[in-house]
């Protein structure tokens, strides 16, 4: 008998979401520094047949959390003990900055979706830097060498600079970061800091992936995977073309997808969609739609690059169907939100299983 849904309904599904969010975020951190979080680390660490293997590093997992859920870098070790192979944190600015105002998280039970219009809050590269690397060090020595948990850092722009200011304000956050995460993620696909969408259009997209690799390896002394968050809205043509772009500049991968700006097939009701405003929407929804781009990304660029699937992904079968569609690595998020912290877990426990009846 699965408990959390009968909590999430009783404790959370009338609260704000972000007040939610919040909650539930801090009783994690809490049980990971008592002995049940030691029992966790123990029970959720995924089985060996999980491991997995993308841009030269190595995950213990291929199922792992998605940016947006610790902005702060605050909730590392905590999440990683649940199960997830790899924690992105994020997005993370150069400058700390509050984000949007609120109420700017929304849930759509009857959809099992959010729209979010959190506008990049955070606490600026700089002050997360000195958390990822005191995070690294401690997965270090709870999983040892090569078996740890992957930490991975989303960087976008802060607000107020300036749209043709973007490069150096990303590479403020990639001087920073680059040496404590295990790989960088470019964000230029979220909906909810204005004009960072035009970044993905390729004349603007090449010079700001150029830097950012560069400025990353040399602050790092060593290469540090790079990869580029796409949104689903894109037109084939443009995936094609992003596609291509990451291919000649040699980038390590691609992430598809961030969350919709459409709000099409949704079973809530049109006036309270409405009534929730702008923002990203996420979850089951984006199903049908991450996935087709997924399959046209794996298309346009062949073998050669990891490919992260993330979008409406809620079970062990949709990490199966990402996998088999050509993703290397598959996230979640909204999902965590709904099913609760044992969530990861539960995949990784069927992706397993699924490991051993197919060998």
């Amino acid at each position: 008998m699965r408990i959390y849904p009968t909590f999430f309904r009783i404790a959370f599904s009338g609260m704000d979401a972000e007040k939610a969010h919040t909650i539930g975020s801090t009783l994690i951190r809490m049980v990971d520094r008592t002995p049940v979080g030691w029992v966790l680390r123990r029970r959720c660490a995924p089985h060996e047949s999980l491991a997995t293997t993308a841009f030269g590093v190595d995950f213990p997992s291929p199922f792992g959390l998605a940016a947006g859920f610790d902005k702060a870098g605050t909730g590392v070790l905590a999440l990683t003990a649940l199960g997830f192979g790899h924690v992105e944190i994020g997005t993370i600015t150069g400058r700390a900055q509050p984000g949007n105002p609120r109420p700017r998280l929304f849930r759509l039970v009857e959809d099992r979706a959010v729209i979010n219009r959190m506008g990049f809050n955070n606490d600026g590269a700089a002050q997360v830097a000195p958390r990822l690397r005191s995070a690294r060090r401690t997965l270090e020595r709870r999983y040892g060498p090569g078996r740890r948990p992957i930490v991975g850092a989303n960087i976008g722009k802060t607000k107020a600079v300036d749209i043709a200011d973007a490069v150096e304000d990303y590479l403020e956050s990639a001087r920073e970061l680059a040496p404590v995460a295990d790989y960088l993620v470019v964000n230029v696909s979220s909906p909810n800091t204005p004009g960072l969408r035009l970044l993905q259009g390729v004349d603007q997209l090449r010079p700001l992936l150029e830097a950012v690799r560069r400025t990353a390896d040399e602050a790092a002394d060593r290469h540090v995977p790079l990869l580029v968050k796409i949104a689903p809205d894109l037109l084939d043509k443009d995936i094609d073309d992003i596609g291509a772009l990451a291919l000649e500049l040699g980038l390590d991968g691609v992430v598809a997808t961030n969350t919709t700006i459409t709000r099409g097939n949704l079973r809530t009701d049109p006036d309270t969609v409405i009534a929730r405003g702008v923002g990203g929407l996420s979850g089951a929804p984006l199903r049908a739609r991450s996935l087709e781009v997924l399959v046209r990304l794996r298309a346009a660029v062949g073998p050669e690059l990891a490919i992260i699937g993330v979008g409406g992904v809620e079970s062990a079968e949709d990490v199966v169907e990402r996998l088999e569609a050509g993703a290397t690595l598959v996230q979640g998020y909204t999902g965590f939100l709904y099913e609760g912290p044992l969530w990861a877990h539960r995949i990784n426990r069927a992706l397993a299983a699924r490991a051993r009846s197919t060998a």
